[in-house]
């Protein structure tokens, strides 16, 4: 069964058009947990592309909502910075965790260029065998004309298992990993106080910290940990700062590719001509996985903060305020990608969009989770002619991440 969107669509086209243009808040996350954001960036888009909200639960902002615009500010790290925090949300004072991907230069190169050997082109043909064999194993797994979750049986699973190897983290252990990228990502305020939640995060510092002291009084090696314990940008972190990095590789190398994988599925059931067509021709995978990140943007901003007053888009920008790069909305602008909104697999340039950033910080893993991806529905494609969707997802209510906390999905027995 098929999530049927169009009441709900509808319903929020009206509102998005009715409310008045300096009312808009694309922030809401529910709008983002009911999946009916899309009209009101629509309208952002076309009357105005740099937009200011001056009242959010997370205070002033401005949007940056077309694809070229993006773009623009993010090969500006001059005027437009990364300091201090990457989500709209501002970080907690007393809380506060230092990660490369919210650093300028030149400590940003310093820190990116520790643990970008780890995603080189000799480890991803290291680690394609190891993938391949993992989701094969998983897909076996599957119960065949029974219900079960997608999120949790193979997007979770398969993307904890490879970023334990990158870690070289306790396999048996795996799904700690899980556990506090979820803390970091997620409003656990329905099951724990903010005090217990920092504390599972602290529990995840001192965890990492024996790790590292390990990696650290041995030879290097091809690990995450060891890299950051011997590179000379980031063995002498503080230890905020190291908890602050290692999250950001937990949540990169987990949330994303998770989320990626879930969206897919939904996609093609959503669009079942392209099921068909994929079905009719494997080889179109290559293809499909950058259209199912693009259509999917599993990380739907990015923030910057402006360094000095400055114009932009036509609008007067003052230092100190916060401008949010909607990647969600600049992969549907129908000004650079045409027919945005379908889901095409043999779209000819489907490598044109935002998902991945653009610019110094552009995802350092991006092949490693394209090549996931394609592995997975390789294996996938080899074992079922179908997978069906017997619930509408439950989305996690986030402007942040565009994530699933289930997806009931059954494989059908053949005949």
């Amino acid at each position: 069964m098929a999530d049927d969107i169009a009441p709900a669509f509808a319903t929020a086209r009206a509102e998005a058009y009715a409310t008045p243009l300096d009312k808009i808040d694309v922030s809401l996350g529910e709008r983002f947990r009911d999946d009916t954001i899309w009209p009101f960036f629509e309208r952002l888009r076309h009357e105005d592309p740099v937009h200011f909200t001056a009242e959010s639960e997370f205070g002033p902002y401005w949007s940056v909502t077309r694809y070229h615009d993006i773009m623009a500010i993010e090969t500006n790290h001059g005027v437009f910075s990364s300091e201090g925090s990457i989500s709209i949300a501002d970080p907690d004072d007393d809380f506060h965790l230092p990660m490369f991907i919210a650093m300028d230069p030149p400590k940003h190169d310093g820190q990116r260029k520790v643990i970008s050997p780890i995603v080189a082109p000799h480890n991803l043909e290291t680690m394609a065998p190891i993938i391949r064999e993992r989701a094969g194993r998983i897909l076996d797994e599957l119960p065949i004309g029974e219900t079960f979750d997608w999120v949790d049986r193979v997007s979770v699973e398969l993307t904890t298992q490879m970023l334990a190897t990158l870690f070289d983290f306790p396999f048996e252990e795996r799904r700690k990993l899980t556990w506090w990228s979820d803390i970091a990502t997620t409003d656990m305020s329905d099951t724990m106080t903010q005090e217990e939640a920092r504390g599972e995060l602290m529990g995840c510092a001192a965890y990492f910290q024996n790790l590292w002291n390990v990696r650290a009084s041995g030879a290097p090696a091809n690990d995450l940990i060891s890299m950051l314990a011997h590179g000379e940008a980031t063995r002498e972190m503080p230890p905020m700062e190291f908890l602050g990095n290692i999250l950001l590789l937990i949540v990169g190398g987990n949330d994303t590719t998770r989320n990626s994988i879930s969206g897919g599925l939904l996609a093609l059931t959503r669009f079942p001509d392209e099921y068909a067509k994929l079905r009719a021709d494997p080889a179109l995978v290559t293809s499909m996985v950058p259209e199912i990140i693009r259509w999917q943007t599993p990380v739907a901003h990015m923030r910057r903060t402006a360094l000095a007053d400055t114009e932009f888009g036509g609008k007067r920008i003052a230092k100190g305020e916060k401008v949010v790069m909607w990647y969600v909305s600049g992969n549907r602008d129908e000004t650079a990608i045409g027919n945005p909104e379908a889901f095409i697999i043999d779209r000819p340039r489907p490598r044109q969009h935002l998902s991945f950033g653009f610019g110094i910080h552009r995802c350092v893993g991006n092949r490693l989770a394209e090549m996931q991806l394609r592995i997975v529905w390789e294996e996938i494609l080899k074992r079922f002619p179908v997978i069906e969707l017997v619930e509408a997802p439950t989305r996690l209510k986030s402007c942040f991440l565009r994530a699933y906390r289930s997806m009931p999905v059954r494989i059908p027995a053949r005949a």
